[in-house]
């Protein structure tokens, strides 16, 4: 039985959802220093993972594996982890808020790549936009600052994987079963950061750090699963400007945990992202909602 939509709902739970994004990255950002990179990047996959399997295959049983692209599904699975991969390597270097504000330009990314490679039509209005989030960007990363270092330009490796894991994304769902995609994404992942698990592992001085480590899988699991629960009762035109609330929550975190404030050029360069992103995503709303009115008008005789 389909959940009943509600643009309400859907609201509330990608809030929420970005928010456990937000406890994610924070977390992930503390770990690192007591944590091999890609012990903690395994423990992430494999809990969201086991979990998922858990609630699932009871449920669905094992035809909710079945799948008609299983190349692209392996794809999308090593994207999403190549993109994880380097956001952990990325929270390593630099602040969460800054962090999060370069992630945020994804869907302008996502525009981008549509345009070049899948050679779908885009306005004038949305190009200036695509360039403003990419400005917003610069303005952060400031390269040739006295504060810039190569690392800084790890985000912009995440954008991309991230950009080609959405793109793979919206073509798959289109067919297949969002639970399959979700269950093949963390299988993938946790296969291949298993390969890397031999040479990295080693005994945490602290079971703190387990706990910590726990709350990462939680808040990544929690955060897919309402992403799919909140797009099942909203369009994507409706809650895209919402994901920009992870940029407020990442802030918040990096100040409560370590105290840190973005510098005045740091928040204009996030708050040119969210106002870029946010004014694509009207765009978009406004697009869906022309669409419409044409598919219900009456064909003239």
């Amino acid at each position: 039985m389909s959940p009943k939509p509600s643009a309400l709902a859907g609201i509330a739970l990608v809030i929420a959802a970005v928010a456990c994004f937000a406890v994610l990255d924070t977390t992930t950002k503390f770990v690192s220093a007591g944590v091999p990179l890609l012990m903690a990047l395994w423990f992430r996959y494999f809990f969201q993972a086991v979990v998922t399997t858990a609630v699932v295959l009871p449920a669905r049983g094992l035809r909710v594996l079945r799948t008609a692209h299983p190349k692209f599904q392996c794809l999308r699975g090593v994207l999403l982890l190549t993109s994880s991969l380097l956001a952990f390597l990325s929270l390593t270097y630099m602040s969460v808020a800054e962090f999060t504000a370069i992630g945020a330009i994804v869907p302008l990314a996502v525009t981008l790549l549509a345009a070049t490679t899948l050679g779908e039509k885009v306005s004038g209005l949305r190009w200036s936009l695509v360039v403003g989030g990419f400005i917003g960007t610069l303005i952060i990363i400031r390269p040739g600052g006295e504060n810039f270092d190569w690392p800084m330009l790890l985000p912009l490796g995440m954008v991309v994987s991230n950009s080609g894991f959405q793109v793979l994304t919206s073509k798959l769902a289109r067919t297949e079963d969002p639970i399959t995609m979700q269950l093949y994404t963390g299988w993938v992942g946790t296969l291949l950061a298993s390969l890397a698990l031999p040479f990295v592992w080693t005994s945490l001085p602290s079971w703190s750090l387990w706990g910590w480590l726990t709350l990462m899988g939680v808040a990544a699991t929690l955060g897919h699963f309402m992403f799919i629960l909140a797009y099942q009762r909203a369009p994507a035109a409706t809650l895209t400007p919402y994901l920009y609330a992870q940029i407020a929550f990442a802030a918040l975190g990096g100040w409560l945990i370590f105290s840190h404030v973005p510098d005045g050029w740091s928040t204009a360069g996030m708050l040119m992202i969210a106002v870029c992103g946010a004014a694509g995503a009207w765009l978009t709303a406004r697009e869906s909602r022309a669409l419409a009115q044409i598919d219900v008008r009456p064909a003239e005789s």
